[in-house]
């Protein structure tokens, strides 16, 4: 009895709590209907449209890093992973971000070289989703990078073992400082071999718009391979792109 006491007590705080309270009825309006995201509005290029998207948000009170990005991958047997992240460059090559290649997403990118990104702006209530194929920037890419950074990222790049067990923050704090004494009297930090970045090369780019009413706006850009059916509602874009719009 005391068993099914305690089980009910514990289903009526998950429910209540949990679900009840802080989700079920949790609503916040979107865009209205006369703010709607059209096809024979949008640029017919998603790097072009993703520019444009990304410029606003960067302009827009509340968002202070427009450029933070969750990146989801993947181990050979299909286990996902995600953390945020922050693109440090995009463009018709792709999209660029860096990291330390012996961290678990630079393991899972080993094995599985594909990963998607997500951005949200929620003051604009507009997301952009994007899959690909990814590869490591060059060398040069990296350093140039890495060199640009300030002195305390680059020590702290070369100090984190990333992603691997840690005995305590006193034992990250005195990696730190001995190599902030063995690089005291330079700003030349040497790039780690192990650090570097990576370019998403997007096969995919979705564009979505939340709508009060729930019904919104997706258009999806793709690439498709020769041999791929096309949809009826297929549109042509520029560069090799195709797109359409999908249910929410």
């Amino acid at each position: 009895m005391l068993l099914f006491l305690l089980l009910s007590a514990c289903s009526h705080v998950y429910g209540s709590v949990i679900i009840g309270e802080h989700f079920v009825d949790k609503r916040v309006p979107y865009k209205s209907r006369n703010e709607l995201l059209l096809e024979k509005d949008i640029v017919k290029e998603p790097i072009k449209l993703f520019e444009a998207w990304f410029k606003e948000a960067s302009n827009t009170p509340g968002i202070i890093e427009p450029n933070a990005m969750f990146i989801a991958t993947s181990s050979k047997s299909g286990i996902p992973s995600g953390r945020m992240v922050l693109l440090k460059s995009f463009g018709n090559n792709g999209f660029v971000f860096f990291t330390n290649y012996n961290s678990r997403k630079g393991i899972e990118l080993a094995e599985n070289p594909n990963a998607s990104l997500a951005f949200y702006w929620e003051p604009l209530k507009r997301s952009v989703r994007i899959e690909g194929h990814v590869e490591k920037t060059s060398e040069k890419e990296s350093d140039d990078y890495f060199h640009s950074r300030p002195y305390a990222s680059k020590i702290g790049a070369l100090a984190s073992d990333q992603s691997k067990p840690c005995e305590s923050r006193d034992q990250m704090s005195k990696i730190t400082e001995e190599l902030k004494q063995k690089y005291s009297e330079t700003d030349h930090v040497p790039r780690p071999k192990h650090w570097g970045g990576y370019v998403v090369i997007p096969k995919v780019i979705e564009f979505w718009q939340g709508q009060s009413d729930r019904v919104h706006d997706r258009i999806v850009f793709s690439k498709p391979t020769p041999g791929d059916p096309l949809g009826e509602y297929l549109h042509e874009g520029e560069d090799g792109w195709k797109y359409q719009r999908l249910f929410p």
